[in-house]
Order: C-alpha cells, then sequence, then structure tokens
C-alpha cells in the first residue's frame, strides 16, 4: 500500500466545499482542515505509484476551488494508532 500526504491550498471561501470533494474521491482516506501555511491535508492510500497520479493529477488538481497541491510519499510507518478506538471512547 502507498500512502501519500497531499498539501492542498484552496480559495479561502471554498475550503469546505473543496473538503468535502476530495474527500469523496476513491483513494483518499481523510482530509484535514489545518492551520499554517496550506488549508487543507488529504492522505491518499492506494496500490500502486502510478494511483497516486490517477487520484492527485486526475482528481485532487481538478476539484473546483483548488489552487496548489505539493505531494509527499510517505516510506515508512512508524507509529500505528487505533483512531476508531480513539473517537470511539466513552460511547459504549
Amino acid at each position: 500500500m502507498i500512502t501519500a500526504i497531499v498539501f492542498i491550498n484552496a480559495e479561502v471561501s471554498q475550503i469546505p466545499e473543496v473538503a468535502e470533494a476530495v474527500a469523496a474521491i476513491d483513494g483518499v482516506s481523510e482530509v484535514y482542515s489545518v492551520t499554517g501555511q496550506i488549508d487543507l491535508i488529504a492522505l491518499v492510500r492506494v496500490r500502486a505509484h502510478e494511483d497516486v497520479a490517477v487520484v492527485v493529477a486526475d482528481k485532487v488538481n481538478k476539484v473546483p476551488g483548488v489552487l496548489e497541491t505539493e505531494t509527499h510519499i510517505a516510506f515508512r510507518t512508524y507509529s500505528q494508532v487505533d483512531l476508531e478506538a480513539a473517537f470511539s471512547i466513552g460511547l459504549d
């Protein structure tokens, strides 16, 4: 599995809509609204490097409101967090 971290700059007035549209793309597992120099961070998880190009270049970059992307490929995962368990605390 290939993981890519995609930094996204978007039209300020369209950030929520851009985030929703990017999150709906097959291959995008999560989208975070963040502070700092970028507006959104998307995690892309695909089977092959060629699939990163399909998701980012052919789909994310074509979402209305996306101004710029910067993609980083992850080499190794050093920590695995069980996010589902973390978010289900107190829901029993």
